[in-house]
């Protein structure tokens, strides 16, 4: 008889459950303080799919039980008991190989990460980092609604209130994995503050999602870098301080620049600056390790192309458009207001749809 594969992969977790605990119980795991902390959080994450297929084995078992009756019984009264019992367990077991399935889908590791937010003006001039300007208290307002906590590491601000670049941290549960769809380019289409003749602009600012690598994932060499402290300067590129106190990194290797001049100390600005660098290195490692690992995968949420248009936002129709998934919400102020869960979670519906379509 055939195996199922489906089956023998909840046996190979069950298999991997019982191997954790007995390793749990053994005095030179638990001598080993790193080991121990990540079997139990292996432990932790497979107990919830083990004690669901136990519940689903038996559902199986007993239609097998139910199949078996209709078959070769010839009471009647024991055939009907039997055919609604069958399609009770039928239909339950349909929906548990549904929660086992996603509960099987592989984890990003990196979503647990907090993560680092980069909006830049594209097209469009004043227009344009005035739109990046809305984003990012789009984003800011979203933070608030989730607790989670906000870190301006670098920005580039125009006169009328608007960015040529702004850089930020995120900190809190899952955060890059929440908000690791909005890379890409977000468009608006709106009459400018700057225009007098009442037309429709169409502008674009790029959002790029990074997840925050800490020392262990990346690691810079002193002899990598270049460091260069100038005067801080504001909008039109008048000085704001009197001392050498923005910092320039440049990585060597790569050729990547990070620059930061919002503190007024050269120590924190440095300190940015690195914190930044250090999370476009463990991106671009990421990035070709799942081009050798992915080659051939282009994922419809995802493409990791930052030139993609994902998202329109159109004032005249006071609508919100998600390109990737053809999704259109005609509440564009609530949106730019923060509340962004709608669209976010229907990105992560869609990915694991499309995860689900690959295990088949």
């Amino acid at each position: 008889m055939e195996k199922n594969p489906f089956i023998e992969k909840l046996d190979r977790t069950i298999d991997r459950l019982n191997e954790i605990e007995k390793a749990l119980e053994d005095p030179d795991t638990l001598r080993q303080q790193e080991k121990t902390i990540a079997l139990n959080r292996e432990h932790k994450s497979l107990l919830p799919v083990v004690d669901k297929t136990r519940v689903y084995k038996k559902i199986l078992a007993k239609i097998e039980e139910d199949s078996e009756i209709l078959r070769s019984s010839q009471d009647a009264e024991l055939k009907e008991l039997a055919r609604e019992e069958f399609e009770e367990c039928k239909t339950l077991s349909e929906k548990l190989e549904f929660d086992l399935k996603q509960m099987l889908i592989p984890k990003d590791p990196q979503d647990e990460k907090n993560a680092i937010v980069e909006i830049r003006a594209g097209t469009g001039g004043e227009e344009a980092a005035l739109f990046a300007g809305d984003l990012y208290r789009m984003y800011t307002k979203y933070i608030e609604r989730r607790t989670w906590k906000k870190e301006l590491l670098s920005s580039n601000p125009t006169g009328l209130g608007g960015f040529k670049e702004i850089i930020f941290s995120v900190s809190g549960d899952h955060a890059y994995g929440r908000l690791k769809f909005e890379s890409g380019v977000h468009r608006v289409q709106r009459v400018p503050v700057t225009e007098t003749s009442g037309r429709i602009h169409t502008s674009a600012a790029s959002v790029v999602i990074l997840p925050e690598a800490e020392d262990v994932d990346i690691v810079i060499d002193p002899k990598d870098i270049r460091i260069d402290v100038y005067r801080s300067s504001g909008p039109g590129g008048q000085s704001v301080n009197t001392t050498d106190s923005a910092v320039r990194v440049t990585h060597l290797p790569t050729g990547m620049i990070v620059t930061c001049q919002d503190e007024k100390s050269q120590h924190k600005n440095k300190a940015k600056a690195l914190k930044v660098l250090r999370a476009r290195l463990y991106d671009l490692k990421r990035k070709e390790e799942e081009a050798k690992l992915m080659a051939s995968r282009r994922s419809m949420i995802g493409s990791g192309d930052r030139s993609e248009k994902i998202r329109t936002f159109n004032f005249p129709q006071g609508r919100v458009t998600d390109h990737r998934i053809n999704l259109t919400l005609y509440r564009l102020q609530e949106i730019l207001s923060g509340d962004l869960d709608e669209i976010m979670d229907q990105l992560h519906i869609a990915e694991r749809d499309e995860k689900l379509k690959e295990e088949k």
